[in-house]
């Protein structure tokens, strides 16, 4: 049933023809998995445990457009973006993409907010600008919301290298509703 469900899951670009968001709103969480595949691929340092790195792409409401296919959870969210050419993607469409800092130098028609470096604060025009960054991006969370509701995603108990396949067939679910 995984691989029936997984099989009719869209491709990116035609999740977001169907869609024709104004914008869309990408970010990336890591999937726990307790089965260790590639010990040191699948361990991720920021959240200190085993997974994979999923994205997930929003409309501007927060409506579920895309889950990227699973990537060990070391992988970074920009190394994952360009994996899997979602930025080449919004390029292609002329979509224009929020992000966090963690897609910094993706490009293009992505934005991310301001970095302060150390010793230069942000200008006031850049503070202004970071908390309205953040407002339009917050509904991209309940998409993982939603993905971790499902029983198998809250901590996985099976090889991460099948992870790709469910996250499909969530997403084919998810969409029908």
């Amino acid at each position: 049933m995984i691989t029936l469900l997984a099989s009719r899951a869209p491709s990116l670009t035609r999740a977001l023809r169907r869609a024709r968001p104004e914008y869309v709103l990408v970010d990336g969480t890591i999937v726990e998995c307790d089965r260790v595949g590639d010990h040191e691929q699948d361990y991720s340092g920021k959240a200190r445990w085993h997974g994979v790195n999923i994205q997930a792409v929003t409309g501007p409401a927060g409506e579920l457009i895309w889950y990227s296919p699973a990537l060990p959870g070391r992988t970074v969210d920009i190394t994952t973006a360009r994996t899997h050419r979602i930025i080449t993607a919004w390029e292609r469409l002329r979509i224009p993409a929020l992000g966090d800092k963690a897609y910094a130098g993706a490009g293009g028609t992505f934005q991310v907010p301001f970095k302060r470096h150390p010793g230069r604060p942000l200008t006031s025009r850049q503070a202004a600008v970071n908390p309205a960054h953040a407002r339009l991006r917050f509904p991209v969370e309940p998409a993982f919301a939603r993905l971790k509701v499902w029983r198998t995603l809250r901590k996985a108990r099976i090889s991460p290298n099948r992870l790709t396949s469910i996250v499909r067939a969530v997403l084919t679910q998810e969409r029908r509703r």
